[in-house]
């Protein structure tokens, strides 16, 4: 019986094997197939700072949230995505809850045994049908429980999510301008050019914001090392000039005990002076 022949990675269509085929896989064939998925993504045409921009942002102020929280979860950018079988993707960003967010080069489903728990697309000049009709369907299939588009020419978010026991997406229905994300525990909204993170009623700042928050801080206790240093220089001159004024006074003090001792030594050689005249008349 002729054995199977090793998987082989197509470069021109890069697909993660089956979940059949991945589990006949001794580990170290695993890992070379892993290492053979392309890690680098072919772009569509550029869209530029308006498409870059939004999702650096959106990007840099999850990490930053999730990590104050100390809530492990794995964020990326146009990170390319191996789901067992299928074409190979990339979103603009991609949220995993409750793992270990260390460096990836790819997120290979089979192998993290974790799918996507979010995807995030934006876009500007690209082809609004793959955002807004394929992917809709794409990844409703591949059952990611949430899916957003942020719109960035017409400044509109569009969410779906997969309901209990459904395998295909409902659209979100905004609640006062605002898109529930339960996956990330917080909510999507649209300010200009933007979409931004709330949890309750506070905006999630974003990284150019928590370093303007941090000069401030810094600014704010500089002034109030200044401002203590300014004290304390006017105290220790106030007790320097007290102590100052002390030794005076007790140098005026030792002058006045001297002067005294002498005074008194004085009258009682005047007296004596006076006895020994009043006994030689």
């Amino acid at each position: 019986m002729t054995a199977p022949r090793p998987y082989q990675v197509d470069p021109n269509d890069p697909r993660a094997p089956t979940l059949a085929v991945w589990e006949a896989m001794s580990p170290t064939e695993r890992a070379r197939v892993v290492d053979q998925l392309p890690s680098e993504v072919e772009l569509g045409p550029p869209e530029g700072d308006p498409h870059r921009v939004p999702k650096q942002r959106g990007l840099e102020a999850l990490d930053a949230f999730f990590r104050r929280m100390g809530r492990n979860v794995y964020l990326s950018s146009e990170l390319p995505v191996y789901y067992p079988g299928e074409r190979m993707f990339a979103p603009d960003l991609i949220a995993v809850v409750d793992v270990e967010p260390h460096e990836r080069m790819r997120w290979v489903v089979a192998q993290e045994k974790r799918g996507l728990d979010l995807a995030l697309e934006v876009t500007f000049e690209g082809s609004r049908n793959k955002d807004l009709v394929e992917n809709v369907a794409r990844f409703a299939a591949l059952g990611i429980p949430e899916y957003f588009v942020f719109d960035r020419r017409a400044r509109r978010l569009h969410g779906w999510r997969l309901e209990p026991g459904r395998r295909d997406y409902q659209p979100m229905l905004p609640q006062e301008g605002r898109w529930e994300s339960r996956v990330l525990g917080l909510e999507l909204a649209v300010e200009g050019d933007r979409f931004r993170f709330y949890t309750g009623t506070a905006v999630v700042p974003e990284a150019a914001e928590l370093v303007q928050r941090a000069n401030l801080v810094a600014e704010q206790l500089q002034q109030r090392m200044s401002e203590l240093e300014a004290r304390l220089d006017s105290e220790t001159a106030q007790r320097e000039r007290a102590e100052a004024d002390k030794e005076r006074a007790e140098a005026d003090k030792e002058r006045a005990e001297a002067d005294k001792e002498r005074a008194e030594a004085r009258v009682l050689e005047l007296e004596a002076e006076l006895e020994r005249l009043r006994s030689g008349r």
